[in-house]
């Protein structure tokens, strides 16, 4: 074997692991957004007093929900109340 056929040999099968770790990360992350935004759909089941209780208004529910469908509404959710009681 010379230095050149071990050295593809070598690339090719360090490739596969991180393929693998790229894709079980999307897969984990998307179960965890679908997660929280199962999580978002309950706040808005909430009245406005108990949605004022943790930091939170009903137009804060409208402005994060609208990202990308992908995107974790409750990390926006988190900043606007950051900001909020940061603003106090």
């Amino acid at each position: 074997m010379t230095a050149y056929e071990f050295a593809a040999e070598a690339s090719r099968i360090s490739t596969r692991p991180a393929v693998a770790t790229r894709v079980a990360n999307a897969v984990v992350n998307s179960y965890k957004a679908w997660k929280n935004r199962r999580a978002f759909y309950r706040l808005g089941e909430m009245s406005d007093a108990e949605l004022a209780d943790i930091g939170l208004t009903r137009a804060d529910l409208h402005v994060a929900i609208d990202g990308p469908f992908g995107a974790d509404p409750t990390v926006k959710l988190r900043a606007i109340a950051a900001d909020r009681i940061e603003s106090l």
